[in-house]
């Protein structure tokens, strides 16, 4: 497979069912599909970037950034988000299906005026997409406590060229994952 032969598009309403196909085979359970058809409908996550990956005609990949709070949520802070979830169907991946929706995703969102995102994730894979380990180090409490051992995949990258452009404290995602389950291992 080629990389130019992959299309992304901002999804709307008519992708859903793309979208939970691409969630439930990238792995294997219900569990991300349920969180994502949540998170797609919680307005406490707006504005929010939905892309899809198609080859060809074939939905491959899936991307959600949803919009997050610092300490309290009120929407007169500066505009910012986590990514999450992020799925590619198992034989489309670790080919730069992932990579190619992140940056088109990290576009997006400047576009819009959001200055940073974060993302509880692989260690060794975000960082390759500017995302910086241990954000908490910088003053970015993660929504819940993440146990010593994975502080590293709490992780943070701003999008503008100031390093950390919003003030620190503890950092609420919308309603649907504010929610302790999504935030154990």
């Amino acid at each position: 497979m080629n990389l130019n032969d992959i299309t992304i598009i901002k999804t709307d309403d008519s992708h859903f069912n793309d979208i939970m196909t691409v969630e439930e085979r990238a792995f294997g359970t219900d569990k991300e599909a349920d969180l994502t058809a949540a998170l797609l409908k919680d307005k406490t996550g707006e504005p929010a970037i939905s892309l899809l990956a198609y080859h060809k005609d074939k939905a491959v990949g899936h991307i959600l950034f949803t919009r997050c709070y610092v300490d309290e949520m009120t929407t007169k802070q500066p505009l910012f988000h986590i990514l999450a979830p992020l799925a590619i169907i198992p034989e489309y991946q670790k080919m730069g299906v992932g990579g190619l929706l992140i940056n088109e995703g990290h576009k997006l969102l400047k576009e819009m005026g959001s200055l940073m995102v974060f993302v509880l994730g692989h260690i060794d894979y975000y960082p390759r997409h500017g995302y910086i380990n241990d954000a908490t180090q910088f003053g970015y409490s993660p929504t819940y406590p993440i146990p010593e051992k994975v502080k590293d995949a709490w992780m943070v990258r701003s999008l503008t060229k100031e390093e950390f452009p919003i003030k620190k404290g503890r950092i609420l995602c919308c309603e649907e994952l504010n929610r302790p389950e999504h935030w154990r291992e």
